[in-house]
């Protein structure tokens, strides 16, 4: 599917700035040619919501959240409560950031519109089978969600959705 018909689909992401769509997009595009799927604006179970999360072939997940200023970073204080519920915690930021301004227990990406490169990577820190499950059960049930809207876009709009 074209990007020109899923935004048809699928309406803009207001919340973002246009900045961390394409920091969004080049660590999308990072994690696929990695074989992980991924899901933008993925809502936890604590209420927090994950600018993307990713789930490899073997199960374990990761979760990347997005800094595009140094405003944005300043101001966020909630990043720590997104490691209980993923194996892999990192930043994307866009390469007119500085590096340094990132905790050395996170990992690091920098990216663009085009893809993304990972600087450093996190240390583990595997979940628990439960929370696993459950996480991986979210994760499951919003993708088929997604491709519910692709399939039949009326859902919504109707409240099937």
């Amino acid at each position: 599917m074209s990007a020109a018909l899923a935004s048809m689909i699928l309406p803009p992401d207001r919340r973002q700035s246009a900045t961390a769509l394409q920091v969004q997009r080049g660590v999308r595009r990072l994690f696929a040619e990695l074989g992980h799927v991924t899901i933008p604006e993925f809502s936890l179970a604590n209420g927090r919501r994950a600018d993307v999360i990713a789930l490899c072939p073997a199960g374990r997940l990761t979760i990347v959240e997005i800094k595009s200023s140094v405003a944005d970073f300043r101001a966020d204080r909630k990043w720590p409560d997104y490691r209980d519920y993923c194996d892999r915690f990192y930043f994307a930021i866009p390469e007119t950031l500085s590096t340094t301004m990132t905790p050395e227990d996170a990992g690091l990406i920098v990216a663009d519109a085009f893809g993304a490169a990972i600087l450093r990577d996190p240390a583990d820190h595997p979940l628990s089978g439960p929370r696993r499950k459950a996480v991986t059960l979210r994760f499951a049930h919003s993708a088929a969600r997604l491709l519910h809207v692709l399939a039949d876009p009326g859902a919504i709009r109707e409240g099937a959705l």
